[in-house]
C-alpha cells in the first residue's frame, strides 16, 4: 500500500448510522489500495483541528457525516497552505452538498464511488473570516437547523427543518439591511436570506435556482422581502412549498461577491451550523478552491 487515507467521521451523524457501516467501508478503502487511519469525532470543531494539525503524510481526506461534518474538514483544508482532495461519505439528515455532487446515499455505494471517482475542482464561500461550503443563511429558518436537537434530526430527517420552521412563523422577524453586490444596493428590510453553491438546502431541491453550477464563481443570491400582509405572507410560503422562488416578494440573483450590513448584530447559519452574529457579512466565492471526489461519470 503507497496511498494514505485520514477517515475522518461523525459517529454521531444520521441515526448514528456509520457505526453499522464502519468496518465495510474501512475494508473498500483498504481493498482500493489505502492504509486508513480512522478519526471519530469528539466534539463540535473537532474536524477542523485534525485536518489543520493531522493532514501531513496524508494522500486523501476523506469525512463521513453530515454536511456540518464536511464543512468543518474544508474549513480546515482552508486554512493550510498546501491542500489535500477531499472525499465525502454522506451520513447525515439531509448532505444537500452530496446530493449536489451526485454522491450516494448509500454509505458503501459512497465509498466505493469515492475509491473509483474523478477529482473535481469547486467553488468555496469565504464568509469575513470564515468558509461554507454550500449554504450562508439569515433570518427566519436558519436557526432551525443548529437548534433543532441532534435526536430529532435522526428521527425526523429535513422534515424537522419544516416543523421547527413552522412554530416560528407566529413571531416573524425582519431585518434592515443594506446589501451590495456587484453595482447593486438594495436598502430594504427582509426576513430571510440565502448565499447559495447547491441545487438543495434543507433536503429541498429548487430553492435555489435552475441551472446551479458547483465551479462558476458565483453564488445564487435569494432575499425575501418583510410582506406587508398575510396575504403577502401566504403568497410567499406557496412560493416556497411550490419551488416558485421567482416572486415579487422574493429577490434572486447570481453574484461573486456580497456585502450584507445590519445596524444590529445579526445571526448566521454556515451549513446548518451556528456561523455567530455580525453586523457585517463579506461574503466571496473562491472559484474551484477545493479538490473533492465525485461519482465517476463513466461508471455507473
Amino acid at each position: 500500500m503507497d496511498k494514505k487515507m485520514f477517515f475522518i467521521y461523525n459517529p454521531r451523524a444520521g441515526k448514528s448510522q456509520i457505526k453499522n457501516h464502519l468496518l465495510d467501508i474501512i475494508d473498500i478503502f483498504v481493498k482500493a489500495g489505502y492504509e486508513v487511519t480512522a478519526y471519530p469525532t469528539q466534539a463540535a470543531g473537532d474536524a477542523i483541528r485534525a485536518v489543520r494539525e493531522r493532514r501531513k503524510g496524508y494522500d486523501l481526506v476523506v469525512c463521513s457525516g453530515g454536511d456540518g461534518t464536511l464543512d468543518e474538514v474544508v474549513t480546515g483544508m482552508m486554512q493550510c497552505e498546501e491542500k489535500l482532495p477531499i472525499g465525502y461519505v454522506p451520513a447525515g439528515s439531509t448532505n444537500d452538498f452530496a446530493n449536489s455532487l451526485g454522491i450516494p446515499k448509500n454509505m458503501k455505494r459512497a465509498a466505493n464511488a469515492l475509491v473509483n471517482g474523478e477529482s473535481f475542482m469547486c467553488d468555496v464561500g469565504a464568509f469575513n473570516q470564515d468558509h461554507f461550503v454550500y449554504v450562508a443563511a439569515f433570518g427566519i429558518f436558519t436557526n432551525i437547523s443548529y437548534e433543532t436537537k441532534q435526536d430529532v434530526k435522526n428521527i425526523l430527517g429535513h422534515t424537522a427543518y419544516l416543523i421547527e420552521g413552522m412554530k416560528s412563523l407566529s413571531s416573524i422577524k425582519s431585518y434592515p439591511l443594506k446589501v451590495t453586490y456587484d453595482d447593486i444596493c438594495l436598502e430594504e428590510d427582509f426576513l430571510y436570506g440565502m448565499i447559495t453553491n447547491s441545487n438543495s438546502v434543507g433536503g429541498f431541491k429548487g430553492l435555489t435556482g435552475r441551472n446551479v453550477e458547483l465551479n462558476d464563481g458565483l453564488f445564487e443570491v435569494t432575499l425575501i422581502r418583510r410582506p406587508s400582509n398575510a396575504l403577502e405572507l401566504n403568497n410567499i410560503v406557496t412560493a416556497l412549498v411550490d419551488r416558485k422562488i421567482h416572486s415579487e416578494s422574493i429577490h434572486c440573483f447570481k453574484t461573486s461577491h456580497i456585502t450584507i450590513e445590519s445596524e444590529q448584530p445579526m445571526a448566521w447559519t454556515l451549513d446548518g451550523e451556528f456561523g455567530g452574529e455580525h453586523n457585517l457579512a463579506v461574503i466571496q466565492n473562491r472559484q474551484k478552491a477545493m479538490e473533492i471526489i465525485i461519482p465517476n461519470k463513466k461508471i455507473k
